[in-house]
């Protein structure tokens, strides 16, 4: 286990008295982050993406509810295998706003803010040009081929193809929602990315009420409803957040008097620092792509695979979109203290994240313990089989939540810092060696059934957060450089 954690540190090219004084653009920052006290640095970015994120999970429950009201649990199965398969493929492009994120939180912590006005505008024309001509034509393709992929059932096929299809072709207004959130919590603004993100949900749950079941004039669309909600809300947003951009106003925004073409030795910055991350996500969702076929497999295929959606997809979004919430802070207080020159105050603000992150897992986690058919009925799951699978899963992610949590922390302060290829080997074994293995070894050797899933993903996340916790410990991210035409960070 200790070799797949190998050293991500990229070479010193010049020590760290290097780093020249913070520019004048420095004064707009929120400098508490590298000076005052840790523990409210950490929440004061942290609890503005845990709520945001908490209200945005909310979506997804309402799709659920409501495809599960009007279509059935072929319509929640559906949804969950969709977005399991359309999270692949865009969390690579994604993958360029956590290189972003970290030029951006050293920049701001080094105080130049006009390097960090660059990465930003730099990492939005490189993840729009993906999206447009590559992620589009490519997922609209390829979608029922990737349904094939996950042994979707042909009842669950038929409601995710159209979802699936929508998703890919408008997936620009998402990614810049997600380019700008990345962008202002690295620079210390955690605010305005959840009034930004609780707006888009309301309005998305508005849309996908009328647009599921049908008001009016307006015709109910079903499940793919819920991604035509999705698409206009977050195509609304991203119009609103280019407008922003350029004119001002926000902690970063889009530079003037510098080209509006593409900067190659940024962009080779955001690879090198992005790539590890989006090959780690890749890692991760193709393991649970790989996880549903295992899941679609079983007797109990359809069951199962509504069960997971909701479970997995949605109920453990609890703890997990507030674990993205600390993995976030703990990226961004780590980055910018680590380009202050303030490794100790690094490394501190990432145990303080993880402490937070454990009082969350045991709130939600006792939820799932004591009181889990109250939860799934909330989703109209009432039929035995489906109940009983779901009641089992929620057992068992009363104790992942804890592990996750604590792994999704350190993965942050390896990640802000820099140190982007740890995470991706320790993700390759705990999200695909180690559970798929685990389903390989069973369904060989006996009868794979739903609890010896739903413990893989048990053993997977344990073996996560270990490595997680063993990596950062080591220190090397201490060392690693950000550079860029002579601004060092």
């Amino acid at each position: 286990m200790t070799d797949v954690a190998a050293p991500a540190a990229q070479p010193v090219s010049a020590p760290a008295r290097d780093v020249p004084p913070p520019a004048p653009s420095a004064r707009k920052f929120d400098r508490s982050i590298i000076e005052g006290d840790l523990r409210a640095a950490v929440l004061k970015l942290a609890w503005p993406t845990m709520l945001a994120n908490v209200i945005g999970g909310m979506q997804g429950i309402v799709d659920h509810i409501m495809v599960g009201k009007f279509v059935g649990f072929t319509g929640n199965a559906a949804i969950g295998v969709s977005w399991q398969i359309f999270l692949v493929v865009i969390v690579f492009i994604a993958s360029l706003f956590s290189g972003m994120s970290v030029l951006v939180a050293r920049f701001v912590g080094a105080g130049d803010g006009d390097m960090a006005d660059r990465a930003v505008y730099q990492a939005f024309i490189t993840a729009i040009g993906l999206s447009l001509f590559v992620l589009a034509p490519i997922g609209y393709v390829l979608a029922p081929t990737l349904l094939d992929l996950v042994n979707a059932a042909p009842a669950v096929k038929a409601e995710a193809l159209p979802f699936l299809r929508i998703m890919f072709v408008c997936s620009s207004g998402m990614m810049i929602f997600f380019m700008l959130g990345g962008a202002l919590r690295s620079a210390g603004d955690a605010r305005t990315p959840m009034v930004l993100g609780v707006s888009m949900t309301l309005l998305n749950i508005v849309l996908n009420v009328i647009l599921i079941r049908g008001m009016g004039p307006i015709h109910g669309f079903g499940t793919k409803g819920a991604a035509m909600g999705t698409s206009i809300a977050s195509g609304l947003l991203g119009i609103y957040s280019l407008y922003k951009l350029w004119t001002g106003g926000w902690v970063v925004s889009f530079p003037r008097g510098q080209g509006w073409g593409p900067d190659w030795k940024i962009i080779k910055q955001l690879f090198r620092f992005g790539l590890p991350t989006g090959f780690q996500g890749i890692a991760m969702n193709i393991g649970g792509v790989l996880l549903l076929g295992f899941i679609g497999s079983l007797s109990q295929g359809a069951s199962a695979q509504a069960a997971y959606a909701v479970c997995y997809g949605e109920l453990f979004s609890l703890i997990t979109w507030s674990a993205q919430g600390l993995l976030g802070a703990a990226a961004a207080v780590a980055g910018q203290n680590l380009g202050a020159r303030k490794p100790d105050r690094a490394e501190h603000a990432v145990h303080v994240a993880a402490r937070f992150g454990l009082a969350v897992a045991a709130i939600v986690g006792a939820c799932f313990a004591f009181m889990p058919k109250a939860l799934l009925s909330i989703f109209s799951m009432t039929q035995p089989e489906v109940v009983g699978i779901g009641v089992q899963l929620l057992h068992v992610l009363s104790i992942s939540g804890f592990l996750i949590t604590i792994a999704l922390a350190y993965t942050g302060g390896l990640q802000g810092t820099g140190d982007t290829k740890s995470p991706l080997y320790i993700s390759i074994v705990s999200q695909i060696f180690v559970p798929l293995g685990i389903c390989f070894v069973v369904k060989r050797t006996s009868t794979l059934e739903p609890i010896d899933v739903w413990l893989a993903i048990l053993t997977g996340h344990a073996t996560r957060c270990v490595l997680s916790v063993l990596r950062f410990r080591q220190g090397q991210w201490r060392s690693i450089v950000v550079a860029v035409d002579g601004h060092r960070a």
